[in-house]
């Protein structure tokens, strides 16, 4: 195992706690109360997921995930003790793969870390199979190859999260045909789909749309369809 993972909260014993229960599954834990360490930890360590707390003393979390986001596509989840929608919504449009409020269980933090390491690693071992599979789809100028885990548009890169990437690819695996939000979020994130988590899907898409440069009301690519969920075209 050993995968290396940042845990930032400054309320020292939610660090400390989250810190054991890592380490006794058998993680390297980076463990910091501060946005500022923190930070330093992201432009000199390798990572493979970080767990990071909103509201810090110097600076928040928001930041921090940000900063990832410039070079870093593994995944991160956001704590916090505040349960506005906005807060969420604004997490996952930075890029954020999940979300966790406070008070919550250890033990769930380590499931969810254990989940979104398994979605991570995905990419990198494609799964084999008797059956001939597509690797990749071109798009009208847009190719993800799902052997690679590479995006380009136009023939520039464009660099997706290991969960936007696993929803661009599930909508073109269905392409012509609408998928709704339920089936989307209960495929790719593999939980029961509640209506609050309409939110979450829309956040992501959105994202997703932001770094192809699709406009907001005209997407040439991802195409929402009112009342029922979201298409891509197959041609």
């Amino acid at each position: 195992m050993n995968e290396k993972i940042l845990v930032v909260d400054d309320e020292k014993e939610i660090a400390d706690l989250i810190e054991v229960y890592l380490k006794n599954d058998g993680y390297t834990v980076y463990k910091f109360y501060n946005g500022i360490d923190a930070l330093q930890c992201v432009e000199r360590t390798c990572l493979d997921i970080a767990v990071l707390d909103v509201m810090l003393p110097d600076i928040d979390g928001f930041k921090i995930l940000q900063k990832i986001r410039e070079k870093h596509f593994y995944p991160v989840i956001m704590l916090t003790a505040k349960i506005e929608d906005m807060d969420k919504i604004m997490g996952l449009t930075l890029g954020a793969d999940d979300y966790m409020t406070k008070p919550f269980n250890p033990l769930e933090v380590v499931a969810r870390v254990k989940t979104q390491l398994r979605r991570y690693k995905s990419y990198n071992h494609l799964e084999h199979s008797g059956q001939e599979t597509i690797a990749e789809y071109d798009i009208r100028g847009l190719v993800i190859n799902k052997d690679t885990h590479f995006c380009t548009l136009y023939g520039k890169p464009i660099t997706l999260t290991p969960l936007e990437f696993s929803i661009f690819w599930y909508l073109c695996e269905n392409k012509g045909r609408v998928v709704s939000s339920e089936e989307l979020f209960e495929s790719v994130w593999g939980e029961k789909y509640f209506e609050n988590n309409n939110n979450t899907v829309m956040a992501h898409i959105g994202r997703i749309r932001e770094k192809l440069g699709e406009p907001a009301k005209r997407p040439k690519f991802i195409k929402t369809v009112w009342g029922i969920g979201y298409k891509i075209d197959g041609k």
